[in-house]
């Protein structure tokens, strides 16, 4: 949307968004973290494309025009979930990068940070590398939590984002994950199905659950080693994703009974006491290898992060 001004009633869409859905095209512009506005917004009938009330889905073309109520305008910088380059300038060298050329930057993303803004965090990564690289057009290609470490694939410019977003929903993007996990799972490969939904509250907590309205997720995990240490069996084991809904891994771990170590929402308490009592801390949950073609160069990619520092007293 090179044409949209800030302060702009009006937005003119331009080469790099043609076709892209107007939802996602105004969740690039304006941050992951006005997402819940934006769809409201649109649904309300409050956004319009050409004039016209249209759903969130709704492609848009060069040259369409995209009118923004009031809520929506101004400067992305100043929308909820940003902060300034003051703030995170010190926090760059937490983020160790592990790709890097004129289209993509992946980094090793430490445990404990979050991707972006919003749900009462001032900022994360994505805020820190746009202020201190000054990358004001980066975007996340896909998420990870929270407390998970390990590759986080971003694009500098939006038509990588766009090749890249197809890719992951082509499943030409394979990703490989490493997990700690309680007991010995059996058979040591298999592959998990589950019907993902958010938002179910147990126990005063919303949580992810299988339930049969829920989302298709798929995942695939080979055992790569098997311990017993003190009264804790656990296994690590190698995860495949072939899908990519919220919590899908440490979901369908804990309904297979085997649930990741140092899971605070879905382990069982008595796992969590025996995982700390090994001296373990924080989930055990790294995303270790991204492939997948470059989105400019058509080269394969290969990118690894390795494996954390903190869990080379439980893999001894």
């Amino acid at each position: 949307m090179a044409s949209a001004e800030n302060g702009q009633s009006r937005v003119t869409i331009d080469d790099n968004e043609d076709g892209s859905r107007l939802d996602r095209v105004l969740i690039r512009r304006l941050g992951d973290p006005m997402r819940p506005l934006i769809l409201k917004l649109i649904r309300k009938g409050n956004v319009r494309l050409n004039g016209r009330r249209v759903k969130p889905e709704a492609r848009v073309h060069v040259g369409d025009e995209v009118f923004l109520p009031a809520s929506l305008r101004g400067n992305p910088s100043d929308q909820p979930g940003k902060a300034s380059s003051a703030t995170f300038s010190n926090k760059t060298v937490d983020l160790p990068v592990r790709y890097e050329d004129a289209d993509l930057l992946v980094i090793d993303k430490p445990a404990g940070l979050v991707v972006h803004g919003g749900s009462g965090h001032a900022g994360g990564v994505i805020e820190i590398l746009k202020a201190s690289r000054d990358l004001p057009e980066l975007r996340l290609a896909h998420r990870i939590d929270r407390d998970t470490s390990g590759c986080l694939l971003m694009a500098k410019h939006l038509a990588a984002l766009r090749r890249l977003t197809e890719a992951f929903r082509e499943r030409d993007m394979q990703k490989t994950y490493f997990a700690l996990v309680a007991g010995h799972p059996e058979p040591h490969a298999a592959r998990m199905r589950s019907q993902l939904t958010k938002g179910v509250l147990r126990g005063g907590e919303r949580m992810v659950v299988d339930h049969e309205d829920g989302k298709e997720a798929v995942t695939d995990y080979q055992v790569m080693l098997e311990r017993s240490s003190g009264d804790l069996d656990w296994a690590m084991v190698a995860l495949n994703p072939h899908s990519g809904r919220t919590h899908q891994l440490r979901v369908q771990l804990q309904a297979e009974g085997h649930a990741i170590l140092g899971d605070p929402k879905y382990a069982e308490k008595e796992e969590l006491r025996a995982f700390r009592n090994l001296g373990g801390k924080g989930l055990m949950l790294h995303a270790w290898r991204l492939r997948f073609i470059h989105p400019v160069t058509n080269k394969p990619m290969d990118i690894r992060a390795p494996i954390p520092e903190g869990w080379s007293k439980l893999l001894k």
